[in-house]
């Protein structure tokens, strides 16, 4: 499992993380919410490994980050993190790329060989594997960027907007049918962030909701309905998010209402 504890961080001028606390169990797929600005890329950063909080502790499977060298290397072998804009090589291709990332994690060669051409048949790469990477358009390095945290073949994998990017439609439903599985059949703990419900809803068991760096909601999709008294995902995540937009709606409602009865 994940555990978060009592997380705060900072970037020198005021906190984006608040003491910020749960728990991701094995399997889970958890998806983390909130207002631009509110910390969920530094959160997920955090969980990374490429941030440190400033206080608090994150550990996978019992084991804190950076507490040793030989605990957090354990742990780097066991997590795929993928940033909102990863950085890539550009004069490498496709398959050179996934390759060398295979080796890194220590998958052997004739077994990433095979999974290389599932993932580049998956995200439609097949044309584009022997070319340089500086010539894909920008989808096509989001949906390498995917592939390339799937070849790792990790039991944790943690995706910073895995639908955006550029991603086409095509690329969305692989990313989403490819995660659901991998939790539901193959025990993959995995945290994303993304902003859609209509996702979050066909794909998380729990959501994490931010606000002003605080947890505000950590729920199912059904719990965060009734939390907020919504029967639509997208009004209870608004009324947990931007709880001033939803009383703007429900007063500008009640003053519709009440006007067009005067006017009777």
């Amino acid at each position: 499992m994940i555990r978060v504890d009592s997380v705060w961080h900072h970037y020198g001028i005021r906190p984006v993380l608040k003491d910020v606390s749960f728990t991701v169990e094995t399997g889970e797929l958890v998806v983390i919410l909130g207002p631009n600005g509110t910390g969920k890329s530094t959160l997920l950063g955090c969980l990374g490994g490429i941030l440190s909080p400033i206080r608090g502790s994150i550990a996978f499977h019992g084991v804190n980050r950076r507490e040793s060298v030989e605990g957090e290397r354990e742990i780097r072998k066991r997590v795929a993190y993928l940033p909102d804009d990863a950085w890539m090589p550009r004069d490498v291709t496709g398959r050179e790329y996934l390759i060398a990332i295979g080796r890194l994690y220590g998958v052997d060669d004739f077994r990433a060989f095979e999974h290389v051409n599932r993932l580049l048949a998956l995200f439609h790469l097949g044309t584009k594997q022997d070319a340089l990477i500086g010539g894909y358009s920008t989808g096509q390095r989001k949906k390498l960027a995917l592939a390339g945290t799937l070849i790792a073949e990790t039991p944790y994998l943690l995706l910073d907007e895995p639908f955006s990017g550029g991603l086409d439609p095509a690329g969305i439903q692989a990313v989403k049918k490819v995660l659901k599985k991998l939790a539901d059949d193959q025990g993959i703990t995995v945290v994303i962030t993304t902003p859609v419900p209509e996702i979050i809803e066909e794909l998380a068991d729990r959501v994490v909701v931010l606000r002003d760096g605080s947890v505000v909601a950590y729920e199912t999709p059904a719990g965060i309905k009734q939390l907020a008294g919504e029967s639509r995902l997208d009004d209870a995540l608004t009324r947990l998010m931007y709880p001033e937009t939803m009383d703007g709606i429900d007063q500008y409602m009640r003053d519709e209402h009440s006007e067009q009865g005067e006017s009777r």
